[in-house]
């Protein structure tokens, strides 16, 4: 079967891969000591035999501090870079390429996962709801000063170099999904007075900033960043001031360097949320535009045939199918996911 999504992606922007397909970063809890393992070895391995073309590892934390979640990695020393070589070196076996997506929760934490400190945040303000990782309300936050903001970006930087020392192919900057980035985009979170607060510019300066000193520690052609404008978090909402925001974001990114973008949504429909936006911000975007997550094989093809995408995400598809790529060359049906499966790294 003729697929789009399985063409070769010769990229002058950054990664060269063999096929279109991605591996969406998903959190799978299975590092109790905040080490890459033999399991989480074997995972992503099945995928890479599978003929993935590129994996984004699930969120790897930065920094203690920056850690909301239970039993997941860290890339904070280079201890727990290199406890990654053995996954990279099993990727790459298998003709594929693996880049490790840096993750700092923000106030989607607590005091128990930040080694006894306050979260951070753009705001002193506590995230609604219960935190499912330990069942207790989120953890009240501590508004980071502008020194602070330069310590986590600090935190980011050392990251990026310590993932590339270790051999991953790229590292991917997580801008989205409501953690410490999208706190300080999304106008109801930042309620800030500073120069990180306010206007449309002021909100995008810890983003613009973080990439920046990324961008100037290691290759642009190893960096992706990703955003989520448009989230399915309990409803379906947008950044309040999506068009202005985006307007200004996307050719500050360009301009800052940054030639791969991902945008998603996880656990959505596509076409709502970053589909929609993805035909917004493509006008503007001329590097490599990664999306997807919930499309069908068709839908996939669909989009890279249009234009909107160069490279697509399958997320749950790829936990039920480890053999995804081989499903869509050969037409054959997809195992559907079931959430039993998340209890089993395979």
């Amino acid at each position: 079967m003729s697929n789009a999504v399985l063409t070769p992606y010769p990229s002058e922007e950054g990664l060269a891969l063999r096929n279109r397909t991605v591996m969406s970063a998903m959190t799978r809890s299975f590092s109790p000591d905040h080490l890459a393992n033999d399991a989480m070895r074997a995972y992503y391995e099945k995928r890479a035999a599978g003929g993935v073309g590129l994996i984004l590892t699930e969120g790897v934390v930065v920094h203690p501090s920056a850690d909301g979640y239970n039993r997941v990695p860290h890339i904070a020393t280079d201890a727990e870079a290199q406890s990654w070589a053995p996954v990279i070196a099993a990727v790459h076996a298998h003709g594929a390429r693996i880049a490790c997506q840096l993750w700092h929760c923000g106030r989607i934490s607590h005091a128990d996962y930040t080694g006894g400190l306050p979260p951070v945040s753009s705001t002193n303000v506590a995230a609604s709801g219960i935190n499912r990782q330990n069942n207790q309300p989120y953890g009240q936050p501590r508004a980071l000063s502008a020194a602070g903001i330069e310590v986590v970006h600090g935190y980011m930087v050392d990251a990026a170099r310590r993932a590339l020392a270790a051999g991953f192919d790229a590292v991917q900057v997580h801008l989205g999904h409501g953690y410490l980035a999208d706190q300080f985009f999304d106008a109801r979170v930042n309620d800030r007075t500073d120069e990180y607060g306010g206007s449309v510019e002021n909100r995008c300066r810890f983003a613009l900033e973080e990439v920046r000193a990324v961008l100037a520690a290691v290759p642009a052609s190893r960096v992706i960043v990703r955003i989520s404008p448009s989230r399915f978090m309990g409803g379906l909402y947008d950044w309040p001031d999506l068009d202005a925001m985006l307007a200004y974001l996307i050719p500050a990114l360009r301009e800052a360097g940054l030639r791969m973008l991902d945008i998603s949504c996880a656990n959505a429909d596509y076409y709502q949320t970053s589909g929609r936006v993805i035909r917004q911000v493509r006008p503007m975007w001329p590097g490599m535009l990664i999306g997807g997550a919930s499309l069908t094989a068709e839908q996939a093809a669909q989009e890279i045939a249009d234009g909107w995408l160069d490279l697509v995400t399958f997320g749950r598809a790829f936990i039920a199918n480890p053999d995804l790529v081989a499903k869509i060359e050969h037409g054959q049906p997809w195992t559907p996911f079931d959430p039993a499966m998340l209890a089993q790294l395979d």
